[in-house]
Parts: C-alpha cells; structure tokens; sequence
C-alpha cells in the first residue's frame, strides 16, 4: 500500500498562507472622520451614515469635537450627514489598506443653496454610462463587459405592435450593486429617497425610485436589455434597451439607453 506523507514543514507553511489569507481578507484599519464647519470648528453630535455600513455597526455619531472613530475595511464608502443650517453632505471616500491611523477630514458649507454640486466626469468608449455620486466615481460598461454578466429572461406584451416580446438582459440592481447603491438590506430610511434616471441617445428620460428597481422590495423587474427573440436589438431600439415588466405602459422602456443615473432626493 502506498502512502502520501506531506512533511511537517510543508503543512504548517500552508497553514499560514491560510491563515494570512484569511486576516487580509477580513482586516480593517483605524479612521478617524473629522467633520468642520468652514472656519475649522468641529460640528458636535453629528448623525452620520456609512455605506456599507461597518459590520457590527457603531453609534453613527461624532463626539463633541466633531469625530467619529470607525474601523472600516479597505475600500471606497460613501458619507451622508446633514445638519440645520449647512448644505447636506454626500460624497465618497477611500480608506487605504494599511494598518495605520487614517483621519479622513469633511467640511459643512454654509446652506446658502439646496444640496451638494456634483461635478460628472465624461465616461468615454462606453456603451452604458453609470452615475452614482457619491457611492462611485463615474463608470462605464460596454457591451462586451453586459454580455458576460448573468442575464435575466421577460416577456411583455407590446400594445403598440399587439404582440409579445421576450427580452434577455442584466437586471438594473445587479449593474447598480458594485458601485454601492443602497440596495436589499440597505435600502431603508433615508435611503429611500434616491431614485434613478435612464436616458437614450435621443436625450429622452425616465424615471424610477430607487426600490422599484430592487428584487429584494419590488415584484417587476428593470432590466438592461441587449437581446429581444433570441437576436440583438436592432439599430431603432438598440443596441441596448430598458426594459421594465410591472408598467402598463411602456413609456418607460428606454430605447437605445446609454446612461443610468443614480441621484439623491435634495
């Protein structure tokens, strides 16, 4: 009979490699979010929100000088607050991966408007332009990067032609998830106020709430599409089509879609 023996070396070798595998996966680091006013004076008993949320979740809130002491995985957050008299705060950060102290500073402006600016930046040789300030920064998918992602089948009568269609395409939520929407179990509260806007080439626009678009809390589903029969879409709806089951109408199936927008409720 034989045996295979691996030497002890070799197994307690491995065993770290696990287990150093294991501690990079789950570490976090220490930050520090500051948050001021515009002459440097810390805003005390702030409530903040964290998306993703840290996993057990602390008191969201700062202390009397202003700051809120978080260990957070390395990784891109967005940051929410609002307090009465300054413009309500949403924008992104990055924690790095390291094991040192981050102090990651945040100033109120003075409310002299409604809301943040958000500044876009052009997304080039994309057939699908994301907009989801401030979860992510501006991103793009081509048809190509669509076409591997898992793929969703509907059928929907068109009452303009009086005829069933069935569409194979990328659910929006699957699309929207990687850039940190608030989506499933973050998708309470204040959350809830967000909503999309999808636009064709044609400049035509639509509108959803951002819920109707997740599985998890509504029955229809909103999809990208890119293949109507079996075939692609052809030039007068395509290449890529928005698709949604639960209207009666279909005014909001966006032909020849090329962004989709996530923006804030100001």
């Amino acid at each position: 009979m034989v045996t295979n023996k691996f030497p002890a070396t070799i197994v307690l070798v491995i065993l770290l490699c696990c287990a150093s595998m294991v501690a990079q996966q789950s570490a976090t680091a220490p930050v520090t979010l500051s948050v001021t006013d515009q002459t440097g004076a810390g805003i005390p008993h702030l409530q903040v929100r964290v998306v993703p949320a840290p996993d057990p979740a602390p008191k969201m809130e700062t202390d009397e000088k202003g700051k809120l002491s978080l260990d957070l995985k390395p990784g891109g957050y967005a940051l929410f607050a609002r307090s009465s008299g300054f413009k309500p705060i949403a924008t992104h950060f990055e924690v790095r991966t390291t094991k040192e102290s981050q102090t990651i500073p945040f100033v109120l402006q003075i409310a002299t408007y409604s809301g943040p600016v958000v500044v876009v930046a052009a997304i080039s040789k994309a057939d699908l332009t994301l907009l989801a300030s401030p979860y992510h920064d501006p991103s793009g998918l081509s048809l190509a990067q669509l076409k591997v992602l898992p793929h969703t089948t509907v059928t929907v009568h068109n009452s303009h032609t009086n005829a069933d269609e069935t569409y194979s395409g990328i659910r929006v939520a699957d699309i929207l998830t990687p850039l940190g929407a608030p989506l499933g179990k973050e998708l309470h509260g204040i959350a809830l106020t967000n909503y999309l806007v999808a636009t064709g080439s044609d400049g035509y626009q639509v509108v959803f709430a951002l819920a109707e678009v997740d599985p998890s809390f509504h029955p229809g589903e909103v999809l990208v599409a890119d293949t109507m029969n079996g075939k692609p879409l052809d030039d007068h709806s395509g290449p890529l089509k928005l698709v949604v089951t639960d209207d009666k109408r279909p005014a909001r199936s966006v032909r020849n879609l090329t962004t989709i927008e996530l923006r804030l409720l100001q």
